[in-house]
């Protein structure tokens, strides 16, 4: 699986990457199935808070996105990998179904 973490507006600090590293070890299961993973961090220009997005690649071709806003940056995280974590099951059962 190949990650890829942006900053728009952010610098994204060694601790915010080993955040990330750290939550997205949920995805341990599927990281056969994940081809590349683009999370986008943006700092709201009106008011405070982020902007998170996570685009994610599977091998057979399917992309998809995920997005949450948050006023929190750590909170807004563990929020989108719970959502990146139920996408990416959803998606191995219909793997698995066919």
């Amino acid at each position: 699986m190949n990650l890829e973490i942006r900053g728009i507006r952010y610098n994204i600090s060694d601790a915010t990457k080993e955040f990330f590293d750290k939550k997205l070890q949920k995805l341990s299961f599927a990281e056969s199935l994940i081809h590349n993973l683009t999370i986008t961090v943006t700092r709201e220009t009106v008011g405070q808070g982020f902007k998170l997005d996570a685009k994610v690649h599977f091998g057979w071709g399917l992309v998809k996105m995920v997005s949450t806003d948050c006023y929190e940056l750590y909170e807004g995280i563990e929020v989108l990998v719970d959502k990146l974590e139920a996408l990416v099951r959803k998606e191995k059962g219909k793997i698995q179904d066919h």
